[in-house]
């Protein structure tokens, strides 16, 4: 064997490894976090992207999946169709790995909200453009509007701020910042149904207006 053959064959060896290994951390990361996105792990999204059938593969026998959302630039973890069974109510799916996570009315208020301005933004922007930014001036008006003042600004605050940190840990906000903005993060466009959310909204305004009536 020639010193040429040798070290492409080596050359090839190192590729296929650095290629393996980029694989394992991007599924390792959607098992950890749910999610990789563009703009904070951009490598990590491109191998995503190019490796998206070996990574689809291997999550198959877990009954999971990855989702790609190419123009927002962010790859999640899904439960697959194979876990979803058909009942009464509709189309259900439990897995032995993933947990429901079951939100408060006032974790829903503010997600639907937030998807809200996302899709707002969006409009704005299009799809993929600048991030979404947010001053906590803009959000708790409407917080408030729909679970009321509580005669306090500093409670009022520290409600919705709470709130906030909570839903960071789902990965569609980041914390507030110095100049008293978030950004909304692109995985609620997909974080949920924006049917029950306006069903939500829809509730909580009549409930609003019926409690002002009375």
């Amino acid at each position: 064997m020639s010193s040429h053959e040798s070290l492409s064959e080596s050359q090839h060896s190192v590729d296929t490894e650095s290629t393996a290994s980029r694989f394992k951390v991007v599924v390792q990361e959607l098992l950890r976090c749910g999610y990789v996105e563009e703009q904070r792990k951009p490598a990590m999204f491109r191998s995503a992207m190019t490796k998206a059938s070996e990574i689809a593969s291997a999550l198959e026998p877990l009954d999971l999946a990855i989702r790609l959302d190419e123009h927002r630039g962010v790859a999640y973890l899904a439960v697959a169709e194979s876990a979803y069974n058909e009942s009464s109510e509709g189309a259900e799916w439990s897995h032995p790995l993933v947990r429901r996570q079951r939100l408060t009315l006032e974790q829903s208020l503010v997600i639907a909200l937030l998807r809200h301005m996302y899709m707002l933004h969006e409009q704005d922007t299009g799809v993929g453009g600048a991030p979404a930014k947010i001053a906590m001036e803009e959000l708790l008006p409407q917080f408030l509007s729909y679970l009321g003042d509580s005669g306090s600004d500093a409670k009022n605050r520290n409600r919705l701020t709470t709130l906030l940190d909570q839903l960071k840990t789902y990965g569609i906000v980041t914390e507030v910042d110095k100049n008293e903005e978030l950004t909304i993060r692109p995985l609620i466009a997909h974080l949920a149904n924006p049917e029950s959310l306006k069903a939500l909204l829809a509730t909580l305004e009549a409930a609003g207006a019926e409690s002002g009536e009375a």
